[in-house]
């Protein structure tokens, strides 16, 4: 299987529905080998992540990424934090905006980009409130019901 026709897309459908997205940026992840590989399985999940700040790196932390089947004695811990990659320039403004109360940062999005690279797609995002998750439920419902009634006419 060429590693460049691998389709993983990994979403964390929690995070929007939680955080009112305010800016996204793609960034790049360190992984070990055993790791890639169980990414391009889809072996992974972006429940109940986050991303902080340790100097003046940016590193995911509760992120699984199971271990690999047919890896040996030295296979990768499932929980481990991972470095992200991203421009200095990022790093400081998503530094600053993470300082305001509220505002955190969230993986969205675990793909293989079309080198056969893994990338995530991070967004600086604000909480939201109850009543704010309740309008969300209410668009969402709305809209099923639009396309349901346009489908059958």
């Amino acid at each position: 299987m060429d590693k460049r026709t691998t389709n993983v897309n990994i979403k964390n459908r929690r995070a929007s529905f939680d955080y009112l997205v305010i800016d996204t940026y793609t960034a790049g992840i360190v992984l070990t080998g055993t790791e890639i590989k169980s990414i391009r399985q889809s072996k992974a999940s972006l429940v109940d992540t986050y991303c902080i700040f340790i100097g003046n790196e940016l590193w995911v932390k509760n992120m699984h990424i199971a271990e690999y089947f047919y890896g040996s004695y030295n296979n990768h811990a499932a929980r481990r934090d991972r470095k992200l990659l991203l421009e200095r320039k990022e790093l400081r403004k998503l530094q600053q905006a993470a300082k305001n109360p509220g505002f955190t940062i969230v993986p969205m999005r675990l793909f293989i980009n079309e080198k056969g690279l893994a990338k995530v797609v991070i967004a600086l995002a604000r909480g939201k409130h109850e009543y704010d998750k309740r309008e969300s439920i209410k668009e969402r419902d709305d809209k099923r019901e639009m396309d349901r009634i346009k489908r059958n006419y």
